[in-house]
Order: C-alpha cells, then sequence, then structure tokens
C-alpha cells in the first residue's frame, strides 16, 4: 500500500553505501588477441584501481592489493596500462607512479622499469602506447620545483626490459614540441610519429596542435610538422589507420568532425555535421573514433556508436541498447569493446559484433543496485534564459513506488551544476542522485552554458563569463521549475563538486534563487587560483585566462566575482565538503571561506576528509558525505528524513 509522506522523509532501500559500493566501475579498456581487459575502480579498498582481465569464465582481477592502476598526469590522469604483445602488461602504480611490467599467468610480483625519481612521486607517465623496439610509449610529466606549476613534459619511449630503472639515460626523448602532450601515435610502418600539443595559456578544447615527425633507424624523432590545429582549433584525438592513413578529430566549423589529414598539410573532412563526434581532453587516452580501414570509421556520434563509411558519408547505426558510450574504444577484428550506460544501467564493459550487432555484458551489475522502480527516469528538457539562449538539463523527478506527497505539496529540488567547467551530464544511472529522489527530493541535472556536446559557440558562452552565465543558467533552470509547479520555489537548493563547488558558491553570494548549497572541493578565490596565485595545479594554472579574462589585466573582475570577497552577501546557509588531499582545490580557499563566515550569522558547515584527492572515491568518504548532504537539506529545507546522522551547523 502507498504511504503518504511528506517530500523528503520517504524511507529509501538505497542507503549512501550502496552508492559507495555501485561506485566500482570501469574506467580504461584494451584489447589484445579478441581479450578484453580494464581497469576498476575499488571503493571499499581506500579508492584503489584494479586491473581485470575477461575470459571465457568471466572476469577476473590480475592485479591484487596493494597494486593501484592509476597516474596522475595533469592530476587527472590518463590512460594507465598496455598490453604487450608478448602476453605482458605495463602499467602505472599510484603510490611512486612508476611505470611496472609483470606477466599475469606467472607468480611473479611487477617489476619497475622507469628510473626511480629524485623526488616522491617526480616523474608520472600516462596514456601508454607500445614501441616497435620492446618498449612503452608515453607522456612523462617531470617535476621540475617546488610549486606547482613546476612541471616539464616530454613523449619518452622507455625500455620494457628494465634497463631505465637504475639507469635513467636509458629513457629516450622522442618530442618535446609543446608544454603540453598528448602519447605518440606511430604510423603503421614505423617511419613516422604523430601527436597532439598546446601552450599556455590555452586549454585543449580551445586550439593544439597536430605534428607529424619522421622517425629514424634508431627511434628518434625529426623535426616536426604542424598539419592542423591552431589557436581557434582543438584536435582532440589522431589515429593512423591500418592502411596508414593519417585521421583527426577536430573542430575548424565549431563542431569536432573527423578529418583525413594529408602529410602535406592538406585536409578533408571525412564528414561535416552539426554534431560532437569528440570531446575535452581532460584525461589523456580518450578514444571517440577507430579507423577500421577500406575508409571506414568505428565512432561515437552524439554518444552512440556508428560505422562511418567515408567514400559514400553514411552512418550505419549500431543499435546496441546502450544510450550513451564513453570515449573508450577499442577494436580487435569482427568486434569492438567500449563502455556504455543508460538511465537504469551503470557503467559497464560491453562487447559488440559489427556484423549482428550482438552486445555482451562483460562486467557484472553492481551490488547495491535497487529495483528499477525505484530509479528515476531523466525527463530531457530545454530552458529557455532571459537572453534568449537555451539551456539543456535532465529533469529527474522524485521516484519512490511506495510513496506519494500529500495533496498541495510540491518537492523540494536541487539544482545538480556539473565539474570542469568545460565539461557535460548525460541522462546515465547515477546512483546519487537516485539517493535523493528516492526519499522525495528532486534533482535537475544542467548543462549550462560552456558545457561540451553542443558545439564551439554553446561552449564559449562561458568565455570571460564564468560565474555569470552558469550561474544565470542555472537559477533560469531552478526557476523555471519552480514556476512550473514542479518545484517547491521556496526549497530550491544547488550543489556541485569542483567548478560545480565554484558555481554554488558563486550562486549563494550572487543570487537569491536558492534557500542552501552544498560546494564539494570547490574553488572560492580566482585570483589564487592562477599561475601566480600558487593553489592550482598546472594543467589548469591559465584555465581562467579564457573563463573570465587575462591576469592581472583584469585583476578587479577577479576580485568581483570572488565568492570569498562576499562571503557577507551569501543567500542563505552552506555545506563544504573537502578531501584534504586536493593538488587541484585545495583545501586553502575552503578553509579562508568558512573562517570568514565564523560569527557573520550563516548556518553553515565544513566537512574534510584525510586521504582524498579531487573527488571522492572512499567508501567510506562517499557514505559519509552523503549522509551529511541529506541531513544539511533536512535540517534547512524543513523536512526530517529518517536514519540521517546529527549534524552541527555553525553560524
Amino acid at each position: 500500500m502507498v504511504k503518504i509522506a511528506a517530500y523528503g522523509t520517504w524511507t529509501s532501500p538505497i542507503e549512501a553505501a550502496d552508492v559507495a559500493r555501485a561506485g566500482a566501475s570501469p574506467q580504461w579498456i584494451d584489447v589484445r588477441d579478441g581479450t578484453c581487459w580494464w581497469t576498476e575502480t575499488r571503493p571499499s579498498e581506500g579508492g584503489r584501481v584494479t586491473l581485470v582481465r575477461h575470459t571465457p569464465d568471466g572476469a577476473h582481477e590480475v592485479l591484487p592489493a596493494p597494486w593501484n592502476v592509476r597516474n596522475r598526469v595533469h592530476e587527472y590522469g590518463g590512460k594507465p596500462f598496455a598490453l604487450v604483445p608478448d602476453g605482458r602488461v605495463v602499467f602505472t602504480h599510484w603510490d611512486d607512479q612508476r611505470l611496472y611490467v609483470f606477466d599475469p599467468d606467472r607468480d611473479a610480483p611487477p617489476t619497475p622499469v622507469s628510473p626511480e625519481p629524485d623526488r616522491p612521486q617526480g616523474h608520472r607517465y600516462s596514456e601508454l602506447v607500445l614501441g616497435s623496439d620492446d618498449t612503452v610509449w608515453c607522456v612523462r610529466e617531470t617535476v621540475t620545483g617546488d610549486r606547482p606549476t613546476d612541471v616539464r613534459r616530454d613523449l619518452v619511449a622507455v625500455p620494457l626490459s628494465g634497463a631505465a630503472s637504475d639507469a635513467p639515460t636509458a629513457v629516450r626523448i622522442l618530442a618535446s614540441s609543446h608544454h603540453f602532450l598528448t602519447a605518440p601515435k606511430p604510423s603503421p610502418d614505423g617511419t613516422r610519429l604523430a601527436w597532439i600539443g598546446w601552450n599556455h595559456p590555452a586549454m585543449p578544447w580551445d586550439g593544439t596542435e597536430l605534428c607529424v615527425a619522421e622517425l629514424s633507424a634508431d627511434g628518434s624523432a625529426g623535426e616536426h610538422r604542424v598539419l592542423a590545429g591552431g589557436p581557434r582549433e582543438s584536435v582532440c584525438q589522431v589515429e593512423w589507420s591500418p592502411d596508414g592513413e593519417l585521421y583527426a578529430l577536430t573542430d575548424p566549423n565549431g563542431w569536432w568532425n573527423p578529418h583525413r589529414i594529408g602529410l602535406d598539410g592538406s585536409r578533408e573532412p571525412v564528414i561535416e555535421i552539426e554534431e560532437e563526434i569528440g570531446g575535452p581532453l581532460w584525461v589523456l587516452g580518450s578514444t571517440w573514433f577507430a579507423p577500421l580501414g577500406a575508409r571506414r570509421l568505428l565512432v561515437l556520434r552524439s554518444g552512440k556508436p556508428a560505422i562511418l563509411n567515408e567514400t559514400t558519408g553514411a552512418f550505419q547505426d549500431l543499435d546496441t541498447g546502450w544510450p550513451v558510450w564513453t570515449p573508450r574504444l577499442a577494436v580487435s577484428g569482427d568486434r569492438f569493446f567500449g563502455i556504455a550506460a543508460g538511465p537504469h544501467a551503470p557503467a559497464t564493459v560491453l562487447e559488440v559484433g559489427f556484423a549482428t550487432g550482438a552486445t555482451t555484458a562483460l562486467t557484472q551489475r553492481s551490488a547495491g543496485l535497487p529495483d528499477v522502480e525505484y530509479l528515476p527516469v531523466p525527463e530531457t528538457r530545454t530552458f529557455p534564459t532571459p537572453e534568449g539562449e537555451r539551456v539543456p538539463a535532465f529533469v529527474y523527478p522524485p521516484t519512490n513506488p511506495d510513496f506519494t506527497a500529500p495533496d498541495g505539496e510540491f518537492p523540494p529540488y536541487l539544482v545538480h551544476v556539473h565539474g570542469g567547467p568545460t565539461g557535460v551530464s548525460s541522462p546515465v544511472l547515477q546512483l546519487g542522485i537516485a539517493f535523493f529522489t528516492s526519499r522525495g527530493i528532486g534533482v535537475v541535472d544542467v548543462n549550462y552554458g560552456g558545457s561540451t556536446g553542443y558545439g564551439r559557440r554553446y561552449r564559449e558562452r562561458l568565455v570571460e563569463n564564468w560565474g555569470v552565465v552558469d550561474v544565470g543558467d542555472c537559477a533560469a533552470v531552478a526557476e523555471a521549475l519552480g514556476a512550473e509547479g514542479v518545484a517547491d520555489p521556496r526549497r530550491l537548493a544547488i550543489r556541485g563538486g569542483s567548478a560545480g563547488g565554484w558555481t554554488t558558491a558563486a550562486s549563494l553570494t550572487g543570487v537569491t534563487t536558492y534557500r542552501c548549497g552544498t560546494s564539494m572541493f570547490p574553488i572560492l578565490d580566482l585570483a589564487g587560483w592562477t599561475g601566480e596565485g600558487g593553489e592550482t595545479h598546472d594543467f589548469e594554472s591559465h584555465y581562467l585566462h579564457s573563463l573570465v579574462g587575462p591576469y592581472p589585466e583584469t585583476a578587479q573582475r577577479y576580485r568581483d566575482r570572488s565568492p570569498l570577497n562576499h562571503v557577507e552577501d551569501i543567500a542563505g546557509p552552506v555545506l563544504f565538503l573537502q578531501g584534504l588531499e586536493d593538488e587541484i582545490c585545495p583545501p586553502a580557499q575552503v578553509e579562508r571561506f568558512v573562517a570568514a563566515l565564523a560569527g557573520s550569522g550563516t548556518r553553515h558547515a565544513y566537512v574534510a576528509f584525510e586521504g582524498e584527492q579531487h573527488g571522492f572515491r572512499r567508501a567510506e568518504t562517499i557514505t559519509r558525505a552523503l549522509e551529511t548532504e541529506l541531513a544539511f537539506y533536512g535540517r534547512i529545507l524543513g523536512f526530517d528524513p529518517p536514519d540521517t546522522p546529527g549534524l552541527e551547523l555553525r553560524s
């Protein structure tokens, strides 16, 4: 029998610990001889990342604790392993960031093949590919000083023999063309090397350059030529086809589409459509397309797999039944492998046959997932702004078959702000959202101006307007839901992490739309988050050049928009959640904000987590953070959620 109870008080089978357990998900994949391998997170093991191999009798972990297959290049990391043809695996280990090799079929521990750095984690390696001479080619970051921006990057070849573990000179530098580099891509005949590079102040979605150099007999690269890209063109992936043609995803016309690139610098679009096939290079190693030979490409067209026939310009959409695929593709003969998800299905490793489209899930359903009737079905919406823009969003209504609300009551709603801000939200299962909706709290996930997936023009709405466009778009969506009677306009809250934490704080200090907000590992002081301020890492140390403006020329704008400078204007209570080992958004900014709130009369709470970096990986952290957030909303929005811990609010 359906019970009548106020929104926010519904009893849910989805506990915070279930959300934490369901966080065990695949991240990177590769294939060798038809066998798929992937990395998988382990929240219950302190956020460790393990390596898994699929065999005819199922999936098996091949790297037990304490091995942690993860790297911190750009602090966000990149593809951390590669499969050696002779059966070995080379990978990066989180604790020391060194490269290790092991044979999963032999009872022997991994052995290091990269040099021991002269300072802790002084060398970092990412986006591993196999060279032709028993070497692994990759990006190497070298920490050169004490500041977060003291970093140099090279493309290097590391011998798999282990010769470099004691002799650093055995590492061969392939290229050092730019401050930022993607991994080298050798041509099939071994005569050329392709890569992507860019320099400050550009971010990779602003402008990158596609480089090619000749390879000599000893494996060294000659002087490079730039074949595509520039200040207003972003090349996000480059690949050689099996027959030696060069392809790149680039956006000269405002959309990431595939192009065939001639070695003389000529180019020809494979197809020109107003759809994104590529995306932002937040991590190194993403694959949105894969050449198949015979002028065919496997592509992710608006997030779904399709075969593009270059000769006819026609797509053959592959109906797999999985609506959202991440840029992780690996091809093996008549099959390909990838990672996909859906509104009721978490990220899953899939095997798909080209001829039949037959799709097989290689990972099992995550523990802790409830019956689908407790999971909300996202409604895809667009909302108008006062400026006439259309803002995409996904609306997740309160969903629980056991409860309904009293007549005339409208639900509280959380506006979820994705990170980046050059990122995107997708309508896939997020058990953290279902944690709230199953308790009678609605959520709307907003792809505000600056989000990817909608072309360069929409992405560049945020140029010099961070803290303005994102704040305005989220408020427009929230207020529209209130005006429609979908949400209670008096019980709107905002939440987000990283850049979403910034928008949360900027909203609470800039508009009066929300009663309260949760800001997780946020940016709060723009001036401190520049290269000059020294409070963030090298990769994003010039990001604000485009998001806010050149610094120090626009220093006043930095001061005016920083929530830290407007603590007295905060519109309602705020909860801060922060990892204490965060190198991207260090805790110092939150701590200054919390100190400024002391004695202000504004209710607030600050919960810090030992051992967490940017984002939460440990099961105990995820559990406590969600329970604390729910208790906070109950206290501020006027409902009493059952079985929540106490929460001390200061003022």
